[in-house]
């Protein structure tokens, strides 16, 4: 490879387009870095469910302006051929791709391209006005009728990577076999000089899709509903800030407190080491903020402000403010959805909190368990609630057919407002859910490796010998999840262990351990269940403490057993 590398670099810096990546390949020939060279076109930057997504770059294994324009015209052939051109549709959608952008370095040149690649392939391009949320772009979709959508974002990644995303026209992202088969489209582009590109013709689009987004969001929350309700907010240096506070502002949250630090877009994040808000330290300015501006409630976004998250106010722990987990926050979404009698079936990952389906049961709703993201989420029929640990939710599956920060701030904000109304807290409104449902107590343990075959090893280890106990319980049933299951679940790589209870204050446990789908990670998803009668018995202090030592001997039974 190392022999051949220079020849492969200089054929590919003939036809690269961006100055920027002509500029390093360039730099590397003239200092003959080979392992650099080899580094960056060590292979493909691989197209799956996620699209695209890696380090900004020369060279096919990063993202770069070839990369993308590649893509696009693997994603347009693919339209092509798998849609029917709707002679009877309004001519401003028909065959449109609606395309979004974040303000991470190259997203906006990214969207230009793939928007001049759908027009030079009979598609009509239609892009967003400015870098705005995900949840826009996935509103967008089926708002104007579109056969497709792309969103260029790398979420919640560092500042160095950016991502490609892509929807279909129903509004949620691809999943298999659409994926393989845009990669087929994609592997056969042989040069860019075989993709043409338009100088125009696409359409720029106006602020009135942004209006109509917040109108769409409006209705998750009552109009006469709570609104006493401090918040500092935080857009964690992404695209948030500024359609997160229009929709504020019309649904009467008026008391909102910016993070003035992170309120602008800022691709090099520079405050944070991850902007992430589940990262540590990644929400300390907030905190800060909430402490000097005396708030009841901080709400995060991610960048690309699909995710949200919540802290509420500890004094037990350090900066007094405490993160809910994505799964407590999970369960509040829950239960207020099953409280509204909404019709339709709430959903969850197989790696989030199964309190959901406490809820739906006791509600008289239908439950369902995918496997983990939202492209498996979004396509539960007749849903009316899904989460992810992850803190990802959606609320509104007939808006936005993903998560959705905006909305479910939106939601959250009117449970606090209502919560102080009552003299109450977050914290008490997911007290009185457990009475109810069950003390529903989740972790996490998770090794980031140097080496990915590491996780292979481990994963085949646990395959060999299945554990007869965790954490102290017994293992009552252990799935391999490589193999169809019985409820339905397509085919991934992990391992689902049931465990018994302790015939004490733990009625149930399951954890369920996966490589990680976007970082050189092993995680193991961690749930124990302490049920309402042994709650009313010794009370959900006590019961929280019960729970979270079983957690503890969960994670170094693991440590142990992983050998890592």
């Amino acid at each position: 490879m190392l022999s051949d590398v220079i020849e492969i670099a200089r054929a590919w810096l003939a036809e690269d387009p961006d100055p920027d990546t002509r500029a390093e390949l360039e730099a590397l020939l003239e200092t003959d870095d080979r392992e650099g060279l080899a580094d960056r076109f060590a292979g493909l930057l691989q197209f799956g469910t996620a699209g695209l997504r890696g380090e900004l770059g020369a060279g096919p294994n990063r993202m770069n302006r070839a990369v993308v324009i590649r893509a696009a015209a693997g994603l347009a052939a693919y339209l092509k051929t798998a849609y029917v051109t709707d002679t009877a549709a309004p001519a401003a959608t028909r065959n449109a791709v609606v395309i979004g952008f974040d303000a991470r370095h190259k997203s906006d040149v990214f969207a230009r391209d793939t928007a001049a690649v759908m027009e030079a392939a009979g598609l009509h391009a239609l892009l967003l006005p400015r870098p705005l949320p995900t949840p826009v772009l996935a509103f967008a979709i089926r708002h104007l009728g579109c056969v497709a959508g792309v969103m260029v974002t790398a979420s919640h990644n560092p500042p160095r990577d950016n991502g490609y995303k892509v929807y279909l026209g129903d509004g949620s992202q691809i999943v298999p076999p659409a994926d393989a088969e845009i990669a087929g489209h994609i592997a056969a582009v042989r040069s860019l000089a075989d993709v043409p590109m338009a100088e125009d013709g696409w359409e720029t689009l106006g602020e009135a899709l942004i209006d109509s987004y917040l109108d769409r969001a409006l209705t998750v929350v009552d109009p006469a509903g709570p609104r006493d309700v401090r918040i500092v907010h935080t857009a964690m240096h992404g695209v948030g800030t500024t359609v997160m506070l229009g929709a504020f502002d019309r649904a009467g949250f008026a008391d909102v407190r910016p993070v003035p630090e992170q309120a602008d877009p800022d691709p090099d994040f520079p405050t944070v080491a991850f902007p992430n808000p589940e990262e540590p330290g990644a929400m300390d300015l907030a905190f800060r903020t909430a402490l000097a501006e005396d708030a009841d409630v901080v709400i995060a976004n991610d960048p690309d402000a699909d995710r949200c998250a919540v802290a509420v106010p500890d004094p037990t722990v350090a900066g007094g403010w405490r993160m809910l987990r994505g799964d407590e926050v999970g369960a509040l979404l829950g239960a207020e959805v099953a409280r509204r009698g909404t019709d339709g079936i709430l959903a969850t990952t197989i790696v989030s909190s199964s309190l959901l389906g406490a809820i739906a049961r006791a509600n008289g709703m239908a439950y369902t368990e995918t496997l983990t993201g939202f492209k498996w989420l979004a396509r539960v029929p007749n849903l009316a609630f899904a989460f992810e640990e992850a803190l990802g939710y959606c609320v509104d599956p007939t808006g936005v057919c993903d998560k959705d920060g905006v909305t479910a701030a939106l939601m959250l904000a009117e449970l606090a407002a209502g919560a102080k109304r009552d003299g109450r807290t977050l914290p008490g409104l997911l007290d009185d859910i457990a009475g109810r449902y069950g003390l529903y107590a989740t972790d996490q343990y998770s090794v980031r490796v140097d080496r990915l075959e590491r996780i292979a090893d481990a994963m085949r280890g646990l395959r060999e010998r299945t554990p007869k106990t965790l954490g102290d319980l017994a293992v009552a049933t252990a799935e391999d999840l490589l193999y169809p299951a019985a409820d339905g679940l397509p085919p991934t790589d992990g391992l689902r262990y049931t465990l018994a209870g302790d015939g004490a204050d733990l009625l149930a446990g399951r954890v369920v351990v996966r490589p990680s789908g976007t970082e050189p990670k092993l995680k193991a998803y961690l749930e124990v269940v302490v049920d309402p009668k042994r709650i009313a018995e010794i009370g959900i202090d006590a019961a929280r403490v019960a729970a979270h030592a079983a957690l503890d001997r969960l994670k170094r039974d693991l440590a142990t057993t992983l050998g890592m």
